[in-house]
């Protein structure tokens, strides 16, 4: 596994760029890991050979610990691993609201939950962006590739709220916003 430190530490401000980089993260610590903050923790299941195949699949149980793989206990540790990785990423105030949090899918639920908010939130937050957008113009004194970042920075929050320009649209709107 590679060091957490190449990823950066969490900004209330950066949220939506820093859960980007989370998502990839976490997934490239281990194919499994994303499925364990999207899905909860996995549960180590054999085929229960006592119960008859009824619907044509076989019955699962749990299995006992004392019968486990070493893929099985890797797989099972992987809610610990996630949990550590977000543990040592998080700033004090953000780790105080999450520590009571039992598996790493409750931790990124309430990240969600208190940085992108609810779904009025979400439109409040789409709107302001949309008429950033739409108002954007070149200030005297500053030069094209400022006035390119300020409106890629824009377009990235729309794209992360749902709202997608094309690449025509932007084109426009970046010559419209040039002064005469």
């Amino acid at each position: 596994m590679s060091s957490f430190n190449k990823i950066s530490m969490f900004t209330r401000e950066d949220f939506d760029d820093w859960n980007i980089r989370m998502q990839d993260h976490l997934a490239t610590q281990d194919d499994d890991i994303w499925y364990v903050i999207t899905d909860g923790p996995r549960k180590i299941l054999k085929e229960n050979t006592v119960v008859a195949i009824t619907d044509g699949a076989p019955h699962r149980i749990e299995k006992p610990r004392d019968e486990w793989t070493a893929e099985d206990k890797r797989k099972s540790n992987l809610d610990n691993v996630a949990k550590d990785i977000l543990y040592k990423l998080l700033d004090k105030v953000t780790f105080s609201k999450i520590k009571m949090c039992k598996t790493a899918k409750e931790i990124w639920e309430k990240l969600i939950q208190f940085f992108e908010g609810n779904e009025q939130t979400k439109e409040n937050k789409l709107s302001v962006a949309v008429k950033k957008f739409e108002n954007i113009k070149m200030n005297s004194g500053e030069s094209m590739h400022e006035y390119d970042e300020k409106i890629s920075s824009i377009v990235n929050k729309l794209n992360a709220l749902g709202k997608v320009y094309s690449n025509k649209e932007v084109a426009l709107k970046l010559v419209r916003g040039l002064p005469k």
